[in-house]
């Protein structure tokens, strides 16, 4: 059998890497295209093809790899870069921006326009330094203001109920609901603000009264002048609220508290017991409206899902609740500083060498003459990825030394050194 003459196209290898690459071909051999507009990521990775042809010998022997794969390499190299920092912000800022607006993302990882994210369209939130707001702790504190009674961002609500002859025992539960349900208030007649807001849920009683809380210090006393101390001074007993002295701040203060606590004490001949939103009252009522109060009062709240938006608005439900939700687009290549050019160049040729040694990887070797050529494409893959993986430990490394908190940490300590410096320099002896 006659051997054919073979005439191949080349006779070294078909895919040979160049010596350098051209930015005018780098945006149609992209595989995800996300910087494509920027001309300085183009030109930068036209220089990596030299790049890498020369950390991998490619003028001593041919490297089985195309532009398109060096180019492929250093667009990974700078999203990869990209996710490492946003990371790092993300440890950085998030418990401040809890709660605020959020963004929608394109496929590539891109801010657009939404909903929530307008404000936000056409920026890199990710380059910005957030104010510090405490929106974590802030939200904490609501809740534990909404239980204290001092505040908080759940809405408080007041409800009323006309008492009946000689009956002590009502359930708020259902007086709130029908009123909800009517939306009608039988003390004011009027209409409520929580109607249709009740059925289903659950309701927390936080006071109960018979009258309006008095809202502040009468000016004359409690007793008016009459034979007894009214503004704590004593002027023959004969002083009230309208003699006038300077005394500190705090002790008004602690005068209008105790007043307030006077009447609620003192002043009051009823009391009462509260289980359950089922309230007693003590003594039982007789005849209200003459002897007793006709109308007795009560604030609540509404228990809703933990997710459920406030009718205010104010709650801040809707927006950033984790990592996820950050409006962190992909670092603007033209943001990058030379620290991490240099990181994403080492990056992309480690991927580089990967993509080399799997090709290397699909023939083991190549029979020659008498001999054959053992290729090290399996060298090449361990090679690479220990590298990919020593360099993303390097940045992360560096990263976690330069978060917001460890920085502030370094000020104190540096702050504390300077300080114990100070002490040990030798005063000066004033001679007078």
């Amino acid at each position: 059998m006659a051997i054919p003459t073979l005439t191949p196209a080349s006779e070294v290898s078909a895919i040979v890497l160049p010596r350098t690459g051209s930015a005018s071909t780098v945006a149609s051999q992209t595989p995800i295209g996300v910087y494509d507009t920027s001309q300085d990521f183009l030109s930068g990775a036209a220089d990596q093809v030299n790049y890498t042809y020369q950390k991998l010998g490619g003028d001593i022997l041919d490297i089985e790899l195309t532009t398109g794969s060096v180019y492929s390499a250093y667009e990974e190299a700078v999203l990869e870069y990209s996710y490492i920092v946003n990371m790092h912000q993300s440890k950085n800022v998030l418990s401040e921006v809890l709660g605020m607006t959020t963004g929608t993302f394109d496929h590539r990882g891109s801010l657009k326009s939404g909903a929530l994210s307008s404000s936000l369209s056409g920026t890199h939130v990710a380059l910005k330094y957030p104010r510090v707001t405490l929106a974590l702790n802030e939200k904490y504190s609501e809740g534990y203001s909404t239980h204290a009674g001092i505040g908080g961002a759940t809405t408080i609500y007041s409800a009323s109920f006309k008492a009946v002859d000689k009956v002590q025992d009502y359930n708020l539960g259902a007086i709130v609901l029908s009123a909800s349900n009517n939306n009608y208030d039988e003390a004011t007649g009027g209409t409520v603000p929580y109607s249709g807001l009740v059925t289903g849920k659950k309701i927390v009683v936080n006071r109960v009264y018979y009258k309006s809380p008095s809202a502040m210090w009468r000016f004359f006393g409690y007793y008016g002048g009459l034979n007894t101390v009214g503004n704590l001074a004593n002027y023959g007993q004969y002083a009230d609220d309208s003699t006038f002295q300077l005394v500190p701040v705090w002790q008004n203060k602690a005068q209008a508290m105790s007043f307030e606590d006077a009447i609620y004490t003192r002043n009051s001949h009823y009391s009462y017991e509260l289980e359950n939103n089922n309230l007693r009252i003590f003594p039982q009522p007789v005849s209200p409206g003459s002897t007793t109060p006709t109308y007795y009062h009560f604030d609540f709240r509404i228990v809703d899902d933990a997710w459920s938006t406030e009718q205010s608005g104010s709650a801040g439900i809707n927006g950033i609740n984790n990592m996820n939700t950050l409006p962190f687009a992909n670092v603007p290549y033209g943001n990058i500083n030379s620290i991490g050019k240099q990181w994403i160049r080492r990056f992309a040729l480690a991927l580089s060498k990967e993509t080399l040694g799997q090709v290397r990887s699909k023939l083991s070797s190549i029979p020659i003459p008498g001999e054959s050529v053992t290729l090290n494409g399996p060298a090449l893959i361990s090679e690479a990825r220990e590298e990919q993986n020593n360099l993303r430990t390097e940045l992360k490394e560096v990263f976690d030394q330069l978060t917001y908190q460890a920085l502030a940490a370094k000020d104190a300590d540096i702050s504390n050194n300077i300080e114990d410096v100070s002490k040990k320099i030798p005063a000066g002896i004033f001679v007078g």
